[in-house]
């Protein structure tokens, strides 16, 4: 059972200006954090079981492949690929399972796809947002994607997907920096940085780390304004930058790909 507490204390001393923000910010975080616990409640018996049933493989081959069903005796199976198909273990699964999809943007999801060129679509970016509705059905829901590329993408209390728009990764930001000046280093990521950099290294660090944690806000503060409720999800590889730094109250779920994907196969089971 997953319980979720928080215990706000607040001083005397602050002015009225500071003591109306600051109400309201608690006010807003506590809600969002009493909701999300009854949600964590009536989830946790599933949940439970989610980072013991994933097994990440590097080289998924047939042997591979026939391993894994056999050992768990797997009746349904989704491959979700962001380069081809490879046709031939799509060939040898189907005939190892009752259930399989390979999916592409002809297969059924348990969301409305409002995206001019569909098959274009990422499978990463619709199983995400597919798994944010799934967890928080009946909101409005940024999902954010923070990976080698960061994608933004909306998706409605009706389940509706009305895209989203995909900027460069911290690697790929901090890299762009080095590759396309002369004299710039290449400079690695950091958890903690100063606001402002006090040499090259900490400024071109900054800089990007900064830059995306206000892009981040700037997204989030912009569709607040016609969806006030909006709740973020934020999953990707560069979360752990950003979870602690960003001014809304923000959903980590590093599984939230594969908890689309795997409600994408229930939907079509």
């Amino acid at each position: 059972m997953l319980y979720v507490a928080i215990n706000f204390a607040v001083t005397k001393g602050f002015n009225r200006v500071e003591d109306v923000i600051l109400k309201q910010s608690v006010q807003r975080v506590s809600n969002g954090l009493e909701s999300y616990s009854k949600f964590l409640l009536q989830k946790s018996g599933d949940w439970a079981k989610w980072d013991a049933s994933y097994e990440f493989v590097e080289n998924l081959d047939e042997n591979c492949v026939a391993e894994i069903i056999d050992t768990y005796s797997i009746r349904h199976c989704i491959l979700s690929s962001v380069t081809n198909e490879d046709v031939a273990l799509s060939e040898f699964i189907k005939h190892k399972v009752e259930k399989y999809i390979f999916l592409d943007h002809q297969t059924p999801v348990p969301v409305e796809i409002r995206y001019d060129t569909p098959q274009t679509l990422g499978k990463d970016r619709l199983a995400a947002v597919v798994g944010a509705s799934y967890l928080m059905p009946d909101k409005d829901l940024l999902v954010i994607d923070a990976g080698t590329a960061i994608t933004y993408d909306f998706v409605d209390a009706k389940r509706i997907y009305h895209g989203g728009n995909i900027a460069p990764g911290v690697e790929m930001r901090l890299r762009a920096l080095h590759e396309f000046t002369s004299k710039l280093p290449l400079v690695t990521a950091q958890m903690e940085s100063p606001f402002l950099g006090t040499d090259t290294v900490s400024a071109i660090r900054s800089g990007v780390l900064y830059g995306i944690q206000f892009e981040i806000n700037g997204y989030v503060d912009t569709l607040k304004i016609k969806y006030p409720e909006l709740s973020v999800y934020l999953t990707g590889g560069s979360t752990f930058y950003f979870y602690t730094k960003l001014k809304s109250a923000i959903f980590a779920e590093k599984n939230l790909v594969l908890i689309g994907l795997n409600r994408i196969l229930q939907f079509n089971v």
